[in-house]
């Protein structure tokens, strides 16, 4: 009964344990700011939550294990032991230093090739994810060998270390059990010399081996667990690599939630780097009033996409300040600020769910015909009742099921059902086909009345009524005016108007 008793007890702390260090991990990533996954694989990051994390637990469940009753059965046995006789005790006692030194030079070697294995495992799964992510790209190339291969180095090295670990961690237990045999012929020689001395009784010498046999059994307990010690210990570094893991985009202490969206959202002198080195964005200032819709043009690589990001504080600029109804951003909350947004950007992130369920994007206080009412103002309600199921019908991973079209439109829908007061279009029709872009087109036009829009648009024709237009190169402003205005002013624009044969 207290076999099981004890054995659930365990079982119950190591699962609790790894479901308490799961959510805290899982929440500590979500809540990273966009910029942390740029400098992060994301193979990398579910093999620290779903592989490292269970080689911690299962490191602290059994230490804890240990600790807490191998000491008890040590004490005892030697309180008996030096009853018997104190002589042949500290004779032992002056052996153990020995097993240590020997079992602690194995053990030390165990950690290195742990962290080795645990990042092996990550690279492991970062190809897995990024394969079975790009499956259409591999086929498409024939460049299924060089992953096949790819994968198979990996895992090829990651079984070499785990090979190697296994013979020094295997060699811990034998090597302990034949010192403490050899112990045992020691302490029989020594402890023979006393009893035909007559410094102790034939009977309490038997009794005191029985006692020196069954103190090697705990000993050796503990001297295994040190041998697993080292591995936990390597993943434990890449877990509290995410545990200890700060967003660099921090809502302040004193931060208020944003209520409503009254005047403007005005930039002053914003600057911004991703990594120090290069400015993406150099003094930019300009104001976008409510029910406004300014465009951001320009070539690529300008620092259009990184713009629309501050707004939503994906990143926080470096130097200056954007401001809302006249405060800074960073004064309001985000999960408030991002609330009034809406973000439909060009790479549409859908998932592996119902149609329903993609709209309504984890609201639960949503109703059908809501969702039906977005759907209709994103021109997506015809194709989704042509579907299997409907509403209900499953798009598929990232939704591989759907046409580039179709997606965009379900993203659309998304942000209609939102309803937010500053919406932020990210190149939303780039990558379609031409009766696609007439769809998607017609949706954002309804999307965007009586709206406060910022939209990124290299396809120019869908901006040219916009109120404001604004041309970034080379992160600055290079001019700004509407359609008209700039196509007269012959700069920029006109030449990109040209280049499209729009003008």
């Amino acid at each position: 009964l207290f076999r099981y008793l004890g054995a659930m007890t365990v079982e119950t702390m190591r699962t609790r344990t790894l479901q308490r260090m799961r959510n805290e991990m899982f929440e500590r990533t979500m809540a990273m700011n966009v910029g942390y996954f740029s400098d992060q694989r994301k193979g990398d990051i579910m093999s620290k939550i779903t592989s490292d994390v269970m080689v911690v637990q299962f490191c602290i469940t059994n230490t804890l294990q240990v600790a807490f009753r191998e000491p008890f059965l040590i004490i005892g046995y030697c309180v008996l032991m030096v009853n018997i006789s104190w002589q042949l005790t500290v004779f032992s006692i002056l052996y153990l230093p020995i097993v240590g030194l020997l079992i602690g030079t194995i053990v030390k070697r165990l950690r290195h090739p742990a962290q080795r294995g645990q990042e092996r495992m990550g690279d492991m799964v970062s190809v897995m994810e990024e394969s079975l992510s790009g499956v259409k790209a591999v086929k498409s190339y024939n460049a299924f060998s060089y992953i096949r291969n790819k994968f198979r180095t990996i895992n090829a090295e990651m079984s070499n270390i785990l090979i190697s670990m296994a013979r020094k961690q295997q060699l811990a237990s034998p090597m302990s059990e034949f010192l403490g045999i050899t112990a045992i012929s020691v302490v029989l020689v020594f402890g023979g010399s006393l009893v035909q001395s007559g410094a102790l009784m034939a009977s309490g010498f038997v009794a005191y081996i029985a006692a020196f046999s069954q103190l090697t059994r705990p000993l050796r307990a503990f001297i295994d667990q040190f041998a697993n010690i080292n591995q936990g210990i390597a993943a434990g570094e890449r877990v509290f690599s995410i545990m200890d893991a700060q967003s660099t985009v921090q809502d302040k202490a004193d931060a208020v939630e944003m209520k409503e969206f009254k005047d403007k959202i005005e930039f002053r002198s914003v600057g911004f780097s991703y990594d120090d080195t290069r400015e993406i964005l150099h003094d930019i200032s300009f104001e976008v009033h409510k029910g406004e819709t300014v465009a951001l043009v320009g070539p690529s690589g300008g620092g259009k996409s990184t713009l629309s990001e501050l707004i939503p504080r994906f990143y926080d600029a470096e130097r200056g300040e954007i401001y809302i109804d006249g405060r800074p951003i960073t004064d309001y909350t985000q999960e408030s600020l991002r609330a009034h947004m809406g973000i439909v950007s060009q790479e549409t992130i859908l998932f592996n769910d119902s149609i329903r369920n993609n709209i309504a994007m984890g609201r639960e206080d949503v109703s059908d015909e809501q969702i039906v009412a977005a759907a209709k103002v994103a021109n997506a309600h015809d194709f989704i009742m042509q579907s299997e199921a409907g509403y209900q019908t499953n798009i598929g991973d990232r939704g591989t099921k759907l046409s580039g079209g179709q997606r965009q439109r379900l993203s659309i829908a998304r942000a209609v059902l939102r309803n937010p007061e500053i919406l932020i279009l990210d190149e939303a029709t780039s990558a379609l086909d031409t009766e696609s872009e007439k769809l998607v087109q017609e949706a954002l036009t309804t999307l965007l009345e009586g709206r406060t829009s910022v939209v990124i648009a290299h396809r120019l024709s869908t901006i040219h009524n916009a109120d404001r237009i604004i041309v970034i190169d080379a992160g600055r402003i290079a001019e700004q005016g509407t359609h008209a205005e700039l196509i007269e002013k012959g700069g920029i624009y006109a030449k990109l108007i040209e280049m499209q044969s729009l003008a």
